[in-house]
């Protein structure tokens, strides 16, 4: 089997960022799919899974209730490796299109106080499996990533 496009990139190169990590040409439309790496792979601790699930239930309710790009959004979650997310985006984007969106997305979740959405035994499968101060810790670190963007975070280093 051929490998995939996203075991292609160079994860000792990669640091935390927005990259463009597939588009797909449909008949009328695009897919972007992001690859928003919140940890320098295979050098930093990968996010707990408390951390990337609270994450996970934060930021999609955050985008599926965005102004703009609600009925855009097809799918956000985690990567298997805990080191980001994949967001997938029906149009065509570019990484510096979406840093604003991403950036009120980490102050939600930076500010977000109360009830995670989602998180009864009846909305979740793993619903005691959050961590609320760790995703917070996690949008801070990640915030000042996206509020200092530049090629070497946005592009992927082959």
């Amino acid at each position: 089997m051929k490998l995939i496009n996203s075991f292609k990139i160079n994860h000792l190169k990669l640091k935390p960022g927005i990259y463009v990590s597939n588009v797909i040409k449909l008949t009328a439309d695009h897919l972007t799919t992001f690859d928003l790496r919140f940890t320098c792979p295979n050098f930093e601790e990968v996010l707990s899974t408390g951390t990337i699930h609270t994450i996970e239930h934060l930021g999609a309710t955050f985008l599926r209730n965005h102004e703009t790009l609600k009925d855009r959004i097809i799918f956000f979650g985690p990567m298997g490796c805990r080191t980001g997310f994949y967001l997938i985006i029906r149009g065509l984007y570019g990484s510096m299109e979406i840093a604003e969106v991403l950036q009120e997305m980490m102050a939600y979740i930076i500010n977000f106080n109360g009830d995670i959405p989602g998180s009864s035994p009846m909305e979740c499968g793993n619903y005691l499996d959050n961590d609320l101060d760790a995703a917070k810790v996690a949008a801070t670190k990640y915030l000042d990533v996206l509020n200092n963007l530049n090629e070497e975070n946005t592009r992927y280093q082959l």
